[in-house]
């Protein structure tokens, strides 16, 4: 057994960190260039402003300062009550404070095909960082900076956690104790803020939630399910909202997401007139989208957010990876579906094959993974600054298309590079 890797193993908590879930250990963490890392540190106030705005032009569009059609996308399929506690006076100004965009690492930059607000991961990050930086691994973050962040963000009180999402209970467990995780099914509000690991969809299966919530309970993220959908990742290319982005994100940071954000479109099945094109296709119908050749496919469809299918890369498909008649389906669905839980369509960015070792436990020595990268910050918003915390990467073997914790991925942290001075 290598010694690095003797030494991970035996750091791992009694009861894991997920919950009937492996990954690949790496003995290194994975390492990021100065400039790379200058671009994550300075994303992170970039994302917490995009944010602040995304709940502006919510409020706007209710109160008729902005077209209707931006909440009525955004609610769609919410049930009656979720969506009068996400507009209430109580919650205006409540944003959710841990922001994690996942990142492609492509040959020309990052692409950003995300924007988490209620990740997963924050606890296996904080352990990660602990983990290697005990093997001298300069990680970012430092060792227990995301774990102390975020006991300052939730420094007493339970965090909730849905059945759906149990697979992250020994995280959570781990990064706050497990006297203070409890399951969102029987849970009842009272005087204490909670932590909230369950998604807006588990809100009707919730009874007891649904039931003593008021405008005075405390919680982080708030329950604003519109800022949960990856809607707002096409909205940020719509014509007649991009003077909206350019005067509250300002030319500098418009400029900046311009080139993580790949272009999307929200899948909208309302005819277009004659003269008109869906702007950056080109084309005039859906149909003809359902048409594309393989080459012009390179296009990912994804479910904005109110679904049990729009988290764990579930209700993806990527246009260039299925069949012609698969793909029409696959959009038809969509088209079919806008009025209950829209579709974002996006151009899809391949992720350039990078080498990272790995111990191999079959052959009994580390291996080296050709593999493709996903890079996920974690910024905690303290005083108004999103500060970066912690870097997760996730590297998967190159023939996999999505990238996403399995079995087969190596799990790691970012570094900063070696000084060569």
């Amino acid at each position: 057994m290598n010694p690095r890797v003797q030494q991970i193993l035996d750091a791992m908590p009694p009861g894991g960190l997920f919950d009937a879930k492996t990954w690949m250990v790496s003995p290194e963490a994975f390492a990021l260039s100065p400039g790379q890392v200058d671009e994550l540190e300075q994303l992170g106030q970039r994302l917490w402003v995009f944010v602040k705005a995304c709940n502006l032009l919510y409020r706007q569009s209710v109160q008729g300062k902005a077209p209707a059609w931006i909440a009525q996308w955004l609610d769609a399929g919410k049930p009656a009550d979720l969506i009068e506690i996400s507009r209430s006076q109580a919650l205006k100004n409540e944003l959710p404070r841990v922001l994690r965009p996942d990142l492609i690492l492509t040959e020309s930059g990052w692409a950003m095909s995300e924007l988490d607000s209620l990740p997963g991961g924050i606890g296996l990050t904080s352990w990660l960082n602990q983990t290697y930086a005990a093997l001298g691994e300069d990680v970012i973050g430092g060792a227990d900076g995301f774990r102390g962040a975020m006991h300052r963000l939730h420094p007493e009180g339970p965090v909730v956690i849905a059945r759906e999402a149990a697979t992250y209970r020994p995280e959570f467990e781990w990064l706050f104790g497990p006297e203070r995780v409890r399951e969102a099914e029987s849970f009842t509000f009272g005087s204490e803020p909670v932590y909230r690991f369950f998604e807006a969809f588990d809100w009707p299966n919730l009874p007891s939630v649904r039931s003593s919530w008021s405008p005075g309970v405390k919680m982080t993220p708030p329950l604003k399910p519109f800022l949960e959908e990856k809607l707002w990742l096409a909205l940020y290319w719509m014509n007649p909202l991009r003077e909206f982005w350019r005067r509250e994100l300002g030319e500098r940071y418009q400029k900046d997401l311009d080139a993580v954000i790949p272009r999307g479109w929200v899948v909208d099945p309302t005819p277009l007139p004659p003269h008109a094109v869906l702007p950056g296709l080109e084309v005039q119908s859906w149909e003809e989208v359902k048409r594309f050749s393989q080459k012009q496919r390179d296009l990912v469809l994804k479910i904005s957010g109110y679904s049990e299918l729009a988290w764990g890369s579930r209700g993806v498909v990527i246009g260039s990876d299925v069949s012609q008649d698969d793909w029409a389906g696959a959009l038809q669905l969509a088209l079919d579906g806008f009025d209950r839980a829209p579709y974002v369509l996006q151009r899809f960015h391949k992720a350039k094959v990078v080498g990272h070792p790995y111990w191999d436990e079959a052959k009994g020595e580390i291996r080296t993974m050709q593999g493709r990268a996903r890079i996920c910050p974690y910024y905690v918003v303290e005083d108004d600054r999103a500060v970066l915390r912690g870097v997760l990467a996730t590297i998967v073997p190159a023939d996999k298309k999505i990238i996403h914790g399995m079995s087969e991925a190596i799990l790691v942290p970012a570094k900063r590079p070696a000084d060569t001075t």
